[in-house]
């Protein structure tokens, strides 16, 4: 059995990026001394290819590997069971997840049972992992969730309808391999629903409540830091990044340069959010994703300008810093102006590439839009972060003019 702790701490969170920097992910386990790994992905990266592109490089560097395909989008808590079970049978060195953020959360599940024993729900909340897990090797082929330097693992609890997650520091991979070029099969509708993702994970970790004038409940759990100006400097250049180079990603697929710099506006994204923090619209979204079985890129999307227009009033320099970032014309504008032009720019951006406006399009009925806020505003670690403290007719509200 491996020593865990000797993966946590000093040696561990490098990070590989750059279009073929795959082809070094072989010499960089067997630096750790991991030469037996599963490998956790789905079948459509089988089909398209991209699981043969990691997995030849293990062959060619004398890595021992077995895969589990049975990842699926928005994963249920079954899933992450029948891998946990698949990967105990296995007893490998470490886990390498390949794929959105749908895979690498699963393999996060995976990791704390393979280190610590249980089951994937055991872990649901805020620090109930014990100790450092099974070492785990992210592998992105999207661009937007950011889960390859992230804290937090999500997974669908089908038979109450809700997303549930895991927070703990112990879940950061101890390597992330972003290679740009496993994103270029990446369907159009995926790049949108993943590249709006990170344009979310951006915006919410620079609007946050300031680090300094959170609240947090005495014995409650710190789980994100609130906003502070190292995640600015990240979150900025990601919602810069995700302006300008998500449209042609979608709408030209063999651009190659969109890909590269979508690949790093979600991992910026992903560094800002997992220490600054998520806010209103993920906690809008998880019951919304668990209720219509939307992605939880396309749920984000949908929600986050109507978000955007709440908090306007308590963090309005910000929403206008994002103005600017966005549409250069409203660094021209007073700052109520370039506020409400982030506002508009989010709006055409989701437009121009695709993602619903209205929850009616995912099949909402208004008569069901009450119990969702409710559900919403139980989540109650998210308003603790958000710019403007909600109160649980302000969710009905936002859900109501989005339908």
């Amino acid at each position: 059995m491996l020593d865990y702790w000797s993966f946590y701490g000093v040696g561990t969170g490098k990070l590989l990026m750059g279009r073929g920097c795959r082809c070094e992910l072989a010499l960089e386990l067997k630096k750790l001394g991991l030469v037996r790994v599963m490998v956790i992905a789905d079948r459509n990266l089988e089909s398209a290819g991209v699981v043969s592109l990691v997995t030849d490089v293990l062959s060619g560097g004398g890595i021992e590997f077995e895969t589990f395909l049975e990842g699926e989008a928005e994963p249920s808590i079954g899933v992450a069971n029948r891998a946990s079970e698949a990967t105990l049978a296995m007893q490998p060195d470490a886990i390498i997840a390949l794929g959105g953020g749908s895979n690498i959360d699963v393999a996060k599940y995976v990791a704390a049972v393979v280190a610590h024993g249980g089951q994937p729900s055991d872990y649901f909340g805020i620090g109930k992992v014990p100790g450092p897990v099974c070492p785990l090797i992210a592998i992105p082929t999207t661009s937007g969730t950011g889960s390859e330097v992230s804290h937090a693992a999500v997974l669908t609890d089908t038979d109450n309808a809700i997303k549930i997650s895991c927070l703990s520091q112990y879940l950061r991979p101890i390597l992330a391999v972003v290679d740009p070029a496993l994103t270029d099969s990446c369907p159009q509708q995926v790049t949108a629903d993943s590249g709006i993702d990170a344009l979310t994970h951006a915006i919410e970790a620079k609007t946050n409540t300031p680090f300094d004038r959170l609240q947090i409940p005495p014995g409650q759990e710190r789980s994100y830091q609130g906003s502070h100006p190292l995640g600015d400097l990240l979150a900025n250049r990601a919602i810069e990044l995700v302006g300008q180079f998500l449209p042609r990603a979608v709408h030209e697929k063999d651009d190659h340069e969109a890909r590269d710099q979508m690949a790093l506006a979600s991992t910026l994204a992903g560094m800002a959010f997992s220490n600054c923090g998520v806010a209103l619209v993920h906690a809008l979204e998880y019951p919304l994703g668990g209720r219509y079985h939307c992605s939880h890129g396309a749920g984000n999307g949908l929600l986050l300008p109507y978000v955007m227009k709440f908090n306007l009033p308590a963090c309005p320099s910000r929403m206008a810093q994002i103005g600017c970032l966005l549409d250069p014309a409203a660094k021209q504008l007073d700052q109520e102006s370039a506020g409400l032009a982030a506002i508009e720019a989010v709006r055409k951006l989701r437009a121009e590439i695709g993602i619903p406006d209205r929850l009616r399009q995912f099949g909402a009925k208004a008569e069901e839009l009450d119990a969702l806020a409710e559900k919403s505003f139980a989540i109650s670690r998210l308003m603790l972060y958000n710019a403007r403290p909600p109160q649980l007719e302000d969710l009905k509200a936002i859900l109501h003019e989005a339908l």
